[in-house]
């Protein structure tokens, strides 16, 4: 009997010790301080040529219904001359012509030099940023401080607590 007690109590105290739980606690701080550079994002725009018509005969002076390729000189195209004549001459017979063409812009033959803008169709720069007052701290304790700059700059601070408790 006294075996049996003593097993069941060193059970328990087994028990205890493996269901024993904890916390951990992790706290921290951080400021992050940026300045921006100076830069600039252009697109290309590239040609377009478009030609539509019903009722019409198509030549580009050589070889009737027949376009030209054209040309491609830096990357911009352009398009071989094109001219049209109304297949029916009947008169009161409807006929229709257009031709559209886009110009784009020209491939660079060197990158551009820091500063300068290509010559694109669409071009957003934006300037440096000025550091000015910007500035930031992490006590010993903590505590944070975050103090603004100029324009183009950015200060952020934040502090974390983590709690995990531990089955």
């Amino acid at each position: 009997m006294k075996k049996a007690i003593l097993a069941f109590g060193m059970l328990l105290m087994t028990a205890s010790a493996v269901n024993a739980g904890g916390l951990v606690h992790k706290m921290s701080s951080s400021v992050q301080l940026t300045v921006d550079s100076a830069r600039s994002s252009a697109t290309r725009l590239g040609s377009q040529y478009s030609i539509s018509g019903s009722n019409v005969g198509t030549s580009d002076g050589t070889t009737s219904g027949m376009l030209s390729t054209g040309a491609i000189t830096s990357g911009v195209y352009s398009p071989g001359a094109i001219s049209a004549n109304q297949l029916s001459a009947t008169n009161g017979e409807a006929f229709s012509f257009s031709t559209s063409y886009l110009q784009g812009d020209a491939v660079p033959t060197a990158a551009p030099t820091v500063g300068d803008v290509p010559n694109f169709s669409s071009v957003t720069s934006y300037t440096a940023g000025t550091a000015g007052t910007l500035a930031g701290t992490v006590g010993t304790n903590g505590a944070l401080t975050v103090t603004a700059g100029g324009a183009g700059s950015t200060a952020i601070g934040q502090f974390v607590s983590e709690i995990t408790v531990i089955d």
